[in-house]
């Protein structure tokens, strides 16, 4: 598995090669972090919702509770799309 350090050792020098201009115009840059956050979130979502989903099986009172907790992580991609509209 290849670590950060090592991936943006090896794509910092193109991008500050980039002549006479940002290396992503605001546009790519928004979408791209908005896919970030939504994958992020995604990922949160699949852990949480399988603990959710086996809590809830065995206690069905627990439904709110794992309600509110697989919803959660879905925050971060609307806070990035407030964050995109805001900047």
């Amino acid at each position: 598995m290849l670590e950060l350090a090592t991936v943006l050792s090896s794509v910092a020098p193109v991008l500050q090669e980039a002549a006479g201009g940002p290396a992503l115009e605001p546009a790519a840059a928004a979408a791209l972090a908005v896919g970030l956050a939504a994958f992020g979130a995604g990922y949160a979502e699949r852990g949480i919702g399988a603990a959710a989903v086996g809590a809830m099986a065995e206690n069905e009172d627990l439904f709110g509770r794992g309600l509110i907790l697989t919803v959660l992580p879905e925050t971060l991609v609307i806070l990035a799309l407030v964050v995109v509209f805001v900047v």
